[in-house]
């Protein structure tokens, strides 16, 4: 029978507790959101949702063709000159999302002869552009500086090292200064995926690499999402403009791919506003993740110190990690549950996301319930 082996892998992911299943949310949902990515709480601000209905009145509902053709709108060029702007860099380019700007720099940036040095704990959208890229890539241990210089020491000829500036699972960052004084002893260059770090690390929220003196810097290249801090929906590559040029001609992800939708480079540059406007957000998103560790460590929970704005709580298994997910989300409040295989480590979490408007009784609200709802 045609696809008879999916039943198969159907009841293995049974057997594991690791079905998966989509849970489509109202717009007027009870829940208190620790789940969702807002970090500053900016998705639905009413600024941000007027430049988005602002951009598709003007411009429509689509970009009507790829960005070579006619997906490029002036909103487009505008948003990319102001990204660059704000996170210290001489160029970018958007995306249609996160995933596909990491496609195109890995790819792009990795060719034939190369070699991608991995970090263990990237995102997989990093991973997947790894396979992709026809370069060599080399994995190597999780933010290990001495690692990349082993595997950079005998490669002659161009490298890349690619790493999470914060990682996704347990927000711990990247020691990226001590990354780039690696690539620089070999002459690689650094492409950091910084989705994690723009709006939360950096003066402002400018981002992770700007905190670590790297903006700008003509051996770095960056990608960010904008559907995270931004509340909006889609990613760009930052860099040297030669970088970006390289890009507009090579990267797949960006030629035959149709363009952002307007109403989200509108909404995406009305939140760029915000912050700027509102430097404080950044740091109010970390002081939230700050004193849910310590609540939730203080109540006896295995608590990895955020590093941004994400905290994990370790849960004894998959399954339990269901549970407690979904006993949480019975008592109002939603977080996330990372299981297998989205963890590189094989530990299954409770994934908490920090938001810059969560208020005082809001924080005490959500540990209580965690401790409560434990297995």
């Amino acid at each position: 029978m045609a696809f008879g082996w999916i039943d198969e892998q159907a009841e293995l992911r049974r057997r594991a507790g690791l079905v998966r299943t989509l849970r489509p949310r109202p717009a007027d949902s009870p829940l208190l959101d620790l789940a969702s990515n807002d970090y500053l709480g900016l998705a639905r601000h009413p600024e941000v949702t007027a430049g988005a209905a602002d951009a598709a009145r003007a411009w429509g509902g689509g970009a009507t063709g790829s960005r070579l053709v006619t997906g490029t709108t002036e909103l487009h060029g505008e948003l990319e000159r102001k990204l660059a702007a704000f996170c210290g860099f001489e160029a970018a380019l958007v995306f249609s999302s996160g995933y596909a700007a990491n496609l195109a720099a890995v790819t792009t940036l990795g060719p034939h002869g190369s070699l991608i040095v991995s970090d263990a704990g990237n995102h997989a959208s990093l991973i997947d552009g790894c396979r992709l890229a026809r370069g060599a890539t080399q994995v190597v241990g999780h933010a290990h500086p001495d690692g990349v210089r082993k595997a950079l020491g005998p490669h002659e000829g161009p490298a890349v090292v690619v790493s999470d500036t914060v990682f996704s699972v347990d927000g711990d960052a990247a020691p990226l200064a001590a990354l780039a004084e690696a690539c620089r002893e070999h002459g690689a260059g650094l492409l950091v995926d910084d989705a994690h770090g723009l709006g939360v690390l950096g003066d402002g929220g400018r981002g992770a690499p700007y905190a670590a003196g790297l903006a700008g810097a003509d051996d770095v290249v960056v990608t960010v999402t904008l559907s995270k801090s931004l509340g909006s929906q889609g990613g760009a590559v930052l860099g040297p403009q030669r970088v970006i040029d390289h890009l507009v001609n090579a990267a797949r992800t960006f030629i035959f791919d149709t363009g952002l939708a307007p109403a989200a480079a509108g909404a995406a540059l009305a939140a760029l506003r915000l912050l700027r406007r509102e430097p404080g957000r950044a740091a109010r998103a970390r002081a939230v993740a700050a004193e849910l560790h310590a609540r939730l460590t203080a109540a006896g929970l295995e608590a990895v110190r955020p590093d941004a704005a994400v905290v994990s709580v370790r849960a004894p298994s998959p399954e339990e990690a269901v549970r407690w997910a979904a006993d949480c989300r019975t008592a109002g409040l939603a977080v996330g549950c990372f299981r297998p295989p989205s963890v590189p480590d094989g530990v299954s979490r409770l994934r908490l996301t920090a938001r810059a408007d969560l208020s005082g009784a809001e924080i005490e609200r959500a540990v209580r319930v965690i401790g409560e709802a434990r297995p």
